[in-house]
């Protein structure tokens, strides 16, 4: 199994935006071969340290079967259309992909 946390960093004042936009796409993502978890997630405040907190910053949850349902993912049609609504509101884009250690 493969877990992918991406870091998607908004335009202030368009996370709510965004996330109108990648809500919609997430039953696509979903039914994919190989997806297992695909959710966006915000900041909770907890108080806990060393949190960071940042209101512009959506992470994305993702778990795939395999690195090659990954692979397959970023080059569907949904995810294409998805990028291209997005694209002039998002600033950043940082992904982590892993595996069990």
């Amino acid at each position: 199994m493969i877990t992918v946390i991406a870091s998607i960093h908004v335009k202030p004042d368009h996370t709510s935006q965004f996330l109108d936009i990648f809500k919609s796409n997430v039953p696509a993502v979903l039914a994919e071969e190989g997806c297992i978890e695909y959710y966006p997630a915000v900041d909770v405040q907890t108080g806990l340290q060393p949190q960071e907190l940042d209101e512009n910053v959506v992470t994305v949850i993702e778990k795939w079967g395999n690195l090659d349902a990954l692979k397959n993912h970023l080059g569907t049609p949904h995810m294409l259309d998805y990028r291209d609504q997005v694209k002039e509101i998002v600033l950043k884009l940082t992904v982590k992909v892993l595996k069990e250690a």
